[in-house]
């Protein structure tokens, strides 16, 4: 953050007219008990939208946003007692700032609603699927209710603090993210005529962070849902290494974490409940058993088998009712999905690169040592990982995680299957910064030109920092 220096001189020299006039030092508000509840009113559906806006009531989600400052933040009461220094006015710069509390306008409006050049800031759709490389840099709008609706595994994070910042869930269809649909939808459809020279069946985007893969990826799967896919979607991919039980498996010498496979089955019927219903099991051979969460080995058995006519809804039901199979069932649903031919089948994973260190799980050793596991020697893990077959997989690195930089070359991941995803482009930043303005994140009377370049530039395109200086605009 090479900006916030110049940012702490500045308030330092306010700060300083500050106490010479005798001004005294704001108190810092409460965080709100429902950070998103002024989200829930500001967008709005589609039905209402055709029928006209009405401008939103006054906001109430007055709070603070806090930064990455490992000193904390005082509290209110100790910042009302204390001295306004230079040095004080700086850390606050560094750890709050009040979110938008201006009324919103209404949700649609002609004559707010226009991006750079007089084009349209908004595309009234349901799917991403009608975009051409022409129609980018434009926002499309749903509600949280129906982004959980075709995303109810969750959510990533950037969306989220996206989302409740502009008080609005829109995301801008970029071009990057056309060139990724189009890469699938090219494999699956080879008629279909893009720009691209030769497609990939296997994806990792990697770039740097705040760039948008998360939030390209969760669109990936958006556009598969609803063109009909079977999508198999991790939107927190570190879950799978950290937190619940693990236990070694007898049989396989791998670890088995019993908790995340059973969440994992739970998440994947949420939205394919209806489409597993009709696939049928191609696999019987018995399902080996592992220790339950918490109850230890089952007796007087070792493996569970499928009856005959079994479907992939049955298979899903058994691994979440016995939570000795729910590994084994998480696994055997890999190798059902590979063998689905009658719909195009995804496999998107989030936080892809926490597959690739070491977990959260210790083994003891000795009785004063212990053992990381690696995230590789996990059942689960060992068996969504590999990038080495024919099937359509995309992998999202998070540098969120903290999981370091990977070497080039991963194990059984393909050479060419890295895509660096770009930052926000020039013609992306003026967008941004009008959507902003239309969200009264920047004030209209403040916006030029000269301005939102000087946010591009300084940001370098990076999207959360660029929402970050749009406010003091």
């Amino acid at each position: 953050m090479l900006l916030r220096p110049l940012l702490r001189r500045g308030a330092a020299a306010a700060a300083a007219a500050a106490v010479s006039s005798g001004g005294a030092r704001a108190t810092a508000l409460p965080d709100p008990p429902a950070a998103l509840a002024s989200l829930l009113l500001a967008s709005r559906s589609y039905a209402k939208a055709k029928g006209g806006g009405k401008p939103a009531s006054s906001t109430s989600n007055r709070g603070k946003v806090r930064a990455k400052d490992p000193r904390g933040v005082a509290s209110a009461d100790d910042a009302a007692g204390a001295d306004f220094s230079a040095g004080g006015a700086g850390d606050d710069i560094d750890t709050e700032f009040e979110l938008p509390t201006d009324p919103l306008p209404p949700t649609y409006d002609p004559a707010l609603d226009v991006g750079p050049g007089g084009r349209p800031l908004f595309a009234f759709t349901d799917t991403f699927g009608s975009f051409a490389h022409r129609d980018a840099n434009v926002y499309v709008d749903f509600t949280l209710d129906e982004w959980n609706a075709v995303l109810p595994e969750g959510l990533p994070a950037g969306m989220m603090k996206e989302f409740q910042e502009t008080r609005r869930c829109a995301v801008m269809v970029r071009k990057s993210f056309l060139d990724l649909r189009d890469n699938f939808r090219r494999i699956v459809d080879p008629a279909v005529t893009t720009k691209l020279k030769d497609t990939k069946k296997q994806i990792v985007l990697d770039g740097p962070r705040s760039c948008g893969k998360s939030i390209a990826l969760a669109m990936l799967v958006h556009w598969a849902r609803t063109e009909g896919w079977l999508v198999f979607y991790v939107p927190q991919g570190k879950d799978w290494t950290h937190g619940g039980f693990f236990y070694r498996n007898t049989y396989s010498d791998f670890f088995d974490t019993p908790l995340q496979a059973a969440k994992i089955l739970q998440d994947f019927l949420k939205f394919n409940e209806t489409r597993l219903q009709q696939l049928p099991c191609q696999i019987f051979e018995p399902i080996p058993l592992g220790e339950g969460a918490g109850v230890g080995m089952m007796k007087g058995a070792d493996t569970m088998e499928m009856p005959e006519g079994s479907t992939l809804y049955d298979l899903i039901q058994t691994g979440i009712t016995h939570t000795h199979a729910s590994v084994g069932v998480v696994v055997r649903l890999r190798k059902e999905l590979s063998l689905v031919k009658d719909v195009p089948v995804l496999f998107a994973i989030d936080q892809y690169n926490s597959w690739f260190t070491f977990s959260d799980f210790q083994e003891p050793v000795t009785v004063r040592s212990c053992r990381s596991i690696h995230a590789k020697e996990l059942t689960m893990v060992n068996a969504y990982r590999p990038m080495v077959h024919n099937d359509m997989m995309v992998g999202a690195f998070s540098h969120s995680t903290a999981v370091g930089k990977l070497r080039q070359e991963l194990p059984d991941v393909p050479s060419d299957a890295r895509l660096i995803f770009p930052r926000y482009t020039l013609d992306e930043a003026e967008t941004v910064c009008h959507y902003y303005m239309r969200q009264k994140i920047i004030r209209r009377e403040n916006f030029s030109e000269e301005k939102w370049k000087k946010i591009f530039y300084l940001s370098n395109g990076n999207g959360a920092e660029m929402r970050w200086l749009a406010a003091f605009v």
